[in-house]
C-alpha cells in the first residue's frame, strides 16, 4: 500500500507559492461554511512513520485555518483515569461537536499498532481490535462525522535522513528520542503491521489517504486539498436518511409477547419484604465493598412503563452503598451540546471508573424506544442502533464493567391509577406531566418496540431482566436479589487467603 508514497514526490517552491494563498482562503471558507451550518463535524485521524510531517502538516492547518474552530488532541500514555475506563473512552470524549475541526495524533490506531510490533498484543487481538475500530468509524459516519484518515509515510533511508537532520538542528533535537530510533531499527515490522492495519480498515466511508512525507510543500499541498475537497463535497450534499439494510422484525400473530407473558399479580407482603429487603441491601453493600470489585465496574441500567417504580428501586438500592461509591445518572431529553454530538457520546462519557457504581435512570436505549417512536430518528438510525449499543456494551464488559439491565413493567391499568395517584398528591405531582399521559395513547407501539429492543439487545454478557412491577415490594426485591445474583457470578469465587485477583494494568509504549 506505500509503493507510490516512497517516489519521493516533490512540489515546487514556484508551484506552491502560487498555489498556496487560493488554497488557504478556500480552506478558511469551507471551514467558516462548516461552522455556520453546524450539520456535521470533521474530524482528521494523522498517523504514519516517526519524521514524516505529521506535527508540521497539523501546524500548518492551524494556520491556514481558524484555530479558535479547531480542537487538535495529542494522546500519549493512558492516564491511571483511562485505564479503569475501555480504551475507547478517552477518544470519545474527544469527539469534536457539529460545525467544528478535530484532529487527533495517537489515535485509537497508534496503541495497537506499537503493540503489535513490541510483542505485546497478537494477530488476532489486533485483527479483533481493528473490527472493533471499524464498527466505531461506521457509526461516527452514520451520525454525519466526516471522517478523514492521514498516514504519513517514509521509506526506511528517507526516515533515517530526517531523523539526523532534526538531531542535528538544536531547534529540533527535542523531537528525536532514542524510541523514535527503536522505531527506525524496528521501520519493516512498523511497515507490515500498518499495512496489515490500513488493508482492515480502509473503508468506502472512511478510506486511509497515504501522503508522501518526503517534501513537505507536496504533502501540505497534498493534505490541504483533499480536506478542502471533502469538506466542499460534503456541504453540497443533502443531509439524507441512510437505507436501512437490516432484517425485518417476525411479529407474533396471537398477540402474545414477552411483556404480555410477564405474571404481574406476584407480590410480597409487608413483613416478608421488610425482611427481604435487610437481607439483600446487605449483601450487596458487602458485595461492592469486597476487595474483587476493586478492579471492576457495576453499571445498572432502568428502563420501564412510565410510574413503573424506577426512582423507587434506584433507592433501595443506594440505601445499600456508599455514597461516595456511586452516581445516579438521571437522562432527559439531550442538551444542545449532547445533540451536536453521536448520540452515545453523553453515556460513554458517564462511564465509572473502577471500584465505582453508575445507576441510569433511562439511558441509550431510548434510541429505540422514545427516539424510535415519537420520530426523533430516522428508521435507519435506530435500526442500526441495536448492534451500536451491543457493541458498546461488549467493549464495557471486556474491559471489567458487570451491566446489569432491568425493565419494569406495570399494565396499562395500574399506571392510570398512579398517574391519578400522582396528580392528587400534592408531593408526587412533579412526577406526572403531559407528557406521560400523551405517551399513554402510544402504549401498544411502545409496547412492541420493547419486545423489539429486549430480543435485539439481551445478550449473554449483558441480559435484560423483566420486573413484574404492580407490585412494588415484589418489584424492589427482585431488583435487588437479582443485582446481586449477577454481581457474585461476575466476581467468581473468594481468592484464597493471603492472595489477591488483582492484576497491574498495561501501558502502551509510546
Amino acid at each position: 500500500m506505500f509503493e507510490s508514497a516512497e517516489l519521493e514526490h516533490k512540489v515546487s517552491k514556484e508551484d506552491y507559492s502560487r498555489e498556496e494563498p487560493q488554497l488557504r482562503a478556500d480552506l478558511l471558507d469551507a471551514q467558516y461554511d462548516v461552522l455556520q451550518a453546524k450539520r456535521f463535524a470533521v474530524l482528521i485521524l494523522v498517523n504514519g512513520l516517526d519524521a514524516a510531517g505529521k506535527g508540521e502538516t497539523v501546524n500548518l492547518l492551524n494556520a491556514w485555518m481558524d484555530p479558535r474552530n479547531i480542537d487538535t488532541y495529542a494522546f500519549s500514555d493512558p492516564s491511571d483515569e483511562e485505564q479503569e475506563r475501555p480504551h475507547m473512552w478517552r477518544y470519545w470524549r474527544a469527539l469534536p461537536p457539529k460545525g467544528r475541526v478535530g484532529i487527533m495524533f495517537g489515535n485509537w490506531y497508534t496503541e495497537p499498532i506499537q503493540q503489535r510490533v513490541a510483542g505485546e498484543m497478537k494477530g488476532p487481538e489486533l485483527d479483533q481490535r481493528m473490527e472493533e475500530i471499524t464498527r466505531f468509524e461506521k457509526m461516527l459516519t452514520d451520525e454525519g462525522v466526516l471522517l478523514l484518515k492521514f498516514w504519513f509515510h517514509l521509506g526506511k533511508a528517507d526516515q533515517k535522513r530526517r531523523l539526523k537532520l532534526l538531531g542535528a538542528d538544536t531547534k529540533t533535537a527535542w523531537r528525536v528520542t532514542d524510541l523514535d530510533w527503536w522505531r527506525w531499527e524496528h521501520y519493516e515490522e512498523y511497515k507490515r503491521f500498518s499495512e496489515h492495519v490500513l488493508r482492515q480498515t480502509s473503508t468506502g466511508f472512511a478510506p486511509w489517504t497515504v501522503v508522501d512525507g518526503y517534501d513537505a510543500r507536496y504533502r501540505s499541498m497534498t493534505v490541504g486539498k483533499i480536506l478542502l475537497d471533502a469538506m466542499q463535497r460534503r456541504l453540497a450534499r443533502p443531509d439524507i436518511n441512510h437505507r436501512v439494510s437490516a432484517a425485518p422484525f417476525q411479529r407474533v400473530l396471537e398477540g402474545k409477547n414477552l411483556l404480555s407473558a410477564l405474571d404481574l399479580s406476584q407480590a410480597l407482603a409487608k413483613k416478608k419484604y421488610e425482611s427481604l429487603l435487610a437481607e439483600w441491601q446487605g449483601r450487596l453493600h458487602t458485595l461492592t465493598m469486597d476487595e474483587r470489585f476493586r478492579n471492576r465496574s457495576l453499571i445498572i441500567v432502568f428502563e420501564g412503563n412510565d410510574a413503573a417504580g424506577k426512582g423507587g428501586s434506584i433507592r433501595r438500592i443506594t440505601g445499600a452503598l456508599d455514597a461516595r461509591q456511586y452516581q445516579i445518572v438521571p437522562i432527559a431529553a439531550p442538551t444542545e451540546e449532547e445533540r451536536d454530538q453521536p448520540y452515545l457520546w453523553r453515556f460513554w462519557r458517564r462511564v465509572p471508573r473502577h471500584g465505582r457504581v453508575a445507576i441510569f435512570d433511562r439511558s441509550w436505549y431510548g434510541r429505540v424506544l422514545v427516539e424510535r417512536i415519537e420520530g426523533f430518528c430516522g428508521e435507519a438510525d435506530w435500526m442500526r442502533a441495536y448492534a451500536e449499543i451491543n457493541d458498546f456494551e461488549d467493549q464495557l464488559t471486556r474491559h471489567g464493567a458487570i451491566v446489569v439491565k432491568f425493565w419494569l413493567s406495570i399494565s396499562k391499568e395500574e399506571q392510570f391509577r398512579r398517574f391519578k395517584e400522582r396528580e392528587d398528591t400534592r408531593f408526587k405531582r412533579f412526577k406526572i406531566t403531559d407528557e406521560d399521559w400523551r405517551n399513554r395513547e402510544k402504549w401498544d407501539a411502545y409496547e412492541e418496540a420493547v419486545c423489539d429492543m429486549v430480543d435485539r439487545t439481551s445478550t449473554e454478557i449483558a441480559p435484560w431482566s423483566l420486573v413484574p412491577a404492580e407490585d412494588k415490594n415484589f418489584a424492589r426485591i427482585m431488583v435487588l436479589s437479582t443485582l446481586c445474583q449477577r454481581l457474585e457470578s461476575a466476581l467468581g469465587p473468594k481468592p484464597k487467603s493471603g492472595k489477591t485477583t488483582e492484576k497491574p494494568a498495561k501501558k502502551a509504549k509510546n
